[in-house]
């Protein structure tokens, strides 16, 4: 501070001083000249004009050269032809230069975008957006001429062919999304040249194949998105190469083999998922490596059987399903201390042992999927705790009393197939399911019926051919069984939607017309569900039953747009027996909001019908919006068509009536033909000797 003071003395007298001087200047010129302060004031003005026209011309020489900072013309010649290509004029009107500053299409949220590097000489394209604007037609040679992309999104449109092999000239890009669209053909080789690729997304597509070895060489990727894509066999050895990966979304895929071993390898993983394939277990314990892990769902897989062992250390999970994927031997109770769980589903396996305790403890747990299991013991007394917001332990041979605080979680407690004291939960017949599906005793039922109809997730509406279908529109949980007012049916639901933009919705409806079908009301609702989606029927006469299932397509459509580009599969089970595999709606009727019958027969044995709707993993996932996919029906009329093979009285009278019939006619016939032999005994020779003529019968009259 002291030397900074001294400066400024410094300077104000030397100021100080050249004001003295032009002040005795001033006095001595006016005595020398009286004009002398004109002239003075005139050199003034010359020296400012001077200064603000230098300053002038700088200014000028810097817009010149800011001017002649422009696109590269290749480039410009390139988006222009492309934006004329899609048919984008209207929301994208390059009259002027593409990478001018400022402009609308360069803004981060602006959709299209065009954005530039402009830090040489000349512009450069390094951003491309046109998302979600159902562009349709091939990819064009134009695009593979902006060499300077870095981020290239064209992802929910309806582009089809093959991708170019002039792909791999986009040498720097980094973000490339080809997602939900029709491309086909072969997977290209050349995303192998593309080294600098974070993010890789071409999901959703009908691609066919393997996935090409050359991926293998992407070693910057972090994120890959190849779910539905349509590539089929084993994964490449190859893969194991991308260390930087830490989401992977590989599910509804045809691949093949074991689940690769090297993908504990990928120790940046935070999701991975796995569902709806042809892939084979056991899960490799070198999973257990995954320590970031925060989403893993693996599911669908046949071949030898898993164990938890992998997840005790896997303690940053959110979600954990690991649905059908032959898991067995107990639960580690490791699991219900994992601080960050929120949904874990385990249901469809074969686990043993019973429910851990530790789960009383959790602070997280907000689902809770144990069902299909062999899980035995008592169900822990304060298993529902205050974050737990639904609780699945049916089919399992559970023992106990239902929590006193159930209530809690409403209807989003199933406990139906276990030894579970329900009656409190279950109405009326339906508290009878869990003893008809878990016992070897008979069921039996003093006012049997022989039908029921359900209008799923809607009112009661009668069809045009008189039958009533009941009322459905009871609001279901995540993990919920209801019981009609008739008490002839229940309904359950299994599973939750994690990632529903429009919350926690478990039926669907429309206000479009349904096509082929005079009751088209009949198909505006559906119940639709995650997982597992049963109806039952209940109080069935014993014998052959028609099951009539009514669907049609309303959350998906298949108009012209990537909205149309839907897929929804999933299984039916009829009394336990699988009756279709990957079951499509709108490709069995032709398109969505269209009418669809199946007729399947069921044997009912023991007063109870199952008919079971199981989601398997396959289908998309998010179009046209997140969590659409699972289960969906829209209306259940199931009759009796015969009772032969039942056991009632009835039966067995009409069957004693119809062998007695059976052994009258037999034994009529057979003393007809006794009398018929005897009188063509009577007439017939005793020896016919051979190599001569038979005797010639007399003509006689009766």
């Amino acid at each position: 501070m002291p030397h900074f003071a001294k400066k400024v003395d410094r300077k104000y007298h030397i100021v100080d001083f050249w004001i003295k001087r032009a002040k005795e200047n001033s006095q001595w010129a006016e005595s020398a000249d009286p004009n002398f302060g004109v002239h003075i004031l005139v050199k003034f003005c010359s020296l400012i004009m001077g200064i603000l026209s230098f300053c002038f011309l700088v200014f000028s020489i810097h817009e010149l050269v800011s001017a002649q900072i422009t696109t590269d013309p290749s480039e410009v010649a390139a988006i222009k032809k492309l934006i004329d290509y899609w048919g984008l004029k209207s929301k994208l009107d390059l009259t002027i230069d593409p990478c001018t500053t400022g402009a609308p299409w360069a803004a981060d949220t602006a959709n299209p975008r065009v954005a530039c590097d402009c830090s040489a000489n000349i512009c450069h394209i390094t951003h491309l957006k046109i998302y979600a604007l159902d562009i349709s037609g091939e990819l064009p040679q134009e695009l593979f001429q902006l060499t300077e992309l870095m981020d290239l999104n064209l992802g929910q449109n309806i582009l089809s062919g093959s991708i170019p092999p002039q792909i791999g000239n986009l040498l720097k890009m980094q973000y490339l999304s080809l997602g939900i669209n029709n491309f086909s053909g072969l997977v290209p080789v050349e995303f192998g040249k593309l080294t600098k690729l974070k993010s890789l997304s071409f999901s959703s597509n009908n691609f066919n194949g393997p996935l090409p070895v050359d991926l293998g060489k992407l070693t910057s990727l972090e994120q890959l998105y190849i779910d539905s894509s349509g590539v089929s066999g084993p994964f490449p050895q190859e893969i194991s190469n991308l260390k930087s990966l830490h989401t992977v979304w590989a599910s509804d895929n045809d691949f093949t083999g074991k689940l690769p071993e090297f993908f504990g390898t990928f120790t940046n993983l935070t999701t991975l998922r796995l569902e709806g394939t042809a892939l084979k277990g056991p899960i490799p314990g070198s999973y257990a490596a995954l320590t970031k892990l925060e989403d893993l769902r693996i599911g669908d897989l046949s071949g030898e059987d898993s164990t938890l062992d992998f997840l005790v250390k896997l303690t940053s999970l959110s979600i954990l399903s690991l649905r059908s994927s032959r898991v067995s031997g107990e639960i580690p109770s490791q699991i219900g201390t994992f601080s960050n769980l929120q949904s874990l589903d385990l249901s469809f396996n074969r686990l043993t042992g019973s429910i851990p305790i530790s789960f009383q403890h959790s602070q997280s747990l907000n689902f809770l999927y144990l069902g299909s299991n062999m899980l035995t013991g008592e169900i822990p007394s304060n298993i529902i705790t205050p974050h737990l917001r639904a609780l699945d332990i049916s089919y399992n041979s559970i023992t106990g009393n239902l929590p006193a605080n159930f209530a809690k979680i409403g209807k989003s407690l199933n406990v139906v197939g276990t030894l579970v004291n329900g009656d409190d939960l279950l109405d009326g017949k339906a508290s009878e399911i869990s003893r008809c599906l878990t016992s070897d005793n008979k069921c039996t039922e003093k006012f049997p019926v022989n039908s029921f109809a359900v209008k799923c997730g809607g009112s009661q509406q009668i069809s045009s051919y008189g039958i009533r279908f009941d009322d459905d529109s009871e609001i279901l949980g995540a993990s919920s069984i209801y019981t009609s007012s008739s008490n002839n049916w229940a309904v359950s639901n299994t599973g939750s939607f994690i990632s529903n933009p429009n919350g926690p919705q478990y039926t669907t409806q429309t206000d479009s017309q349904i096509i082929g079908t005079l009751d088209s009301e009949l198909y505006k609702t559906a119940r639709i569900s995650p997982n597992s989606l049963r109806y039952y029927g209940l109080g069935l006469k014993n014998g052959i039953y028609n099951v009539e299932l009514h669907f049609s397509e309303i959350q998906m459509d298949d108009s012209e747009s990537w909205r149309g580009l839907g897929k929804r599969l999933f299984d039916i089970y009829i009394q336990g027996e699988r009756v279709v595999q990957d079951f499509n709606i709108k490709k069995e009727a032709g398109g969505s909001k269209r009418a669809l019958v199946r007729l399947f027969e069921a044997n009912v044995t023991n007063t109870n019908i199952d008919i079971h709707f199981k989601w398997a993993g396959k289908g998309t996932c998010c179009i046209p919006v997140q969590s659409t996919f699972g289960p969906l029906v829209s209306a259940i009329h199931v009759s009796q068509v015969s009772n032969l093979s039942g056991s009632s009285s009835d039966n067995k009278k009409q069957v004693g009536r119809i062998v007695g019939i059976t052994l009258g006619v037999a034994a009529g016939m057979f003393i007809a033909a006794s009398v018929f032999y005897l009188w063509w005994a009577k007439k017939t020779p005793e020896h016919i000797p051979v190599g001569t003529d038979s005797p010639k019968k007399k003509l006689t009259s009766v």
